[in-house]
């Protein structure tokens, strides 16, 4: 067996006890870009391999799922994982994000502390020389700020399907109830979700949430809607109806724009005098708008 092959049979074996609900053969080969029939052949060995692969019935579908976990020494993390994890923990913490880096840190100790006393001590002088040989650039601009305790009680009411009621600015009298959707990160924390009586999710700014209570069920959002899709409907943050948005860069600046990621959705095309078109669908025109400026006279 070739070493590529193991080391994918060994992926997905971890993703396979990983998930709860399983995954079908077509998720199998859209996880890791082979063909179907590649995916009945990995499923195949790894049904051979671990016997506890069981199949579950969904619909006109099968869903496979390891129970009971895996052995340790599969499970076992590497230096380059947990000294990413730390890194991660700190370019939030020199971000503003200080709550989501102390989660990270968090799991990264609950992780080494699994660990057999040898395989700890084994790691730790491998972690430490790339956490310290590690740094960051400074970002300019405002830092985004979210209480930990308003950032965990939006937490819980996302998970509990629960009404938000809070105050919302500096005017005490301004009180709102929420379903919470979903939340954005960015340059600052978003809440997205309807307020009472109304269909469509806004967005309400961490930092303007006072006294945040859970209360009862909320209003779902409806089938289909998606955080992710929500938020690429934006250039920015600022929600507004989308437009078919086209750039065309100078030569001089073609290749850093194409390194650019302006949209998720973005297409690029090269052109034959060498300027660059982009090309994609966002609103926000005033974010859009404001970046360009950044371009000068390039774009």
């Amino acid at each position: 067996m070739r070493f590529e092959k193991a080391a994918l049979l060994i992926k997905l074996a971890r993703a396979l006890a990983g998930t709860a609900e399983g995954m079908t053969l077509d998720e199998i080969a859209a996880t890791y870009t082979v063909s179907r029939r590649t995916a009945e052949r990995l499923k195949a060995a790894i049904e051979e391999i671990f016997p506890q692969l069981e199949a579950i019935s969904d619909g006109h579908k099968l869903r496979f799922r390891m129970t009971g976990g895996l052995d340790r020494f599969l499970q076992a993390p590497t230096s380059d994982e947990l000294a990413e994890l730390y890194a991660a923990a700190t370019a939030l913490q020199q971000g503003g994000c200080s709550a989501r880096a102390h989660l990270l840190t968090a799991l990264g100790q609950k992780i080494e502390a699994a660990l057999r006393p040898t395989d700890r001590h084994k790691l730790a002088p491998d972690i430490n020389a790339l956490t310290v040989a590690t740094g960051y650039v400074t970002q300019v601009g405002p830092q985004p700020f979210a209480d930990p305790h308003t950032l965990e009680i939006v937490r819980t009411a996302l998970k509990g399907g629960n009404y938000l009621t809070f105050t919302y600015g500096h005017n005490a009298n301004s009180h709102r109830t929420v379903s919470p959707w979903g939340i954005l990160y960015g340059r600052a924390y978003y809440l997205v979700g309807p307020a009472t009586g109304k269909a469509q999710p806004a967005l309400w700014r961490f930092d303007k949430i006072r006294s945040p209570e859970i209360h009862g069920q909320a209003v779902p959002p409806p089938a289909g809607w998606s955080i992710s899709a929500f938020a690429a409907r934006s250039f920015g943050v600022f929600q507004e109806k989308p437009q078919r948005i086209t750039l065309r860069f100078t030569p001089a600046a073609a290749n850093d724009a194409a390194r650019f990621l302006f949209h998720p959705n973005q297409t690029l095309h090269p052109q034959q005098d060498g300027s660059l078109i982009v090309q994609f669908i966002a609103g926000s025109s005033i974010e859009m708008e404001n970046h360009l400026f950044t371009w000068g006279t390039a774009v």
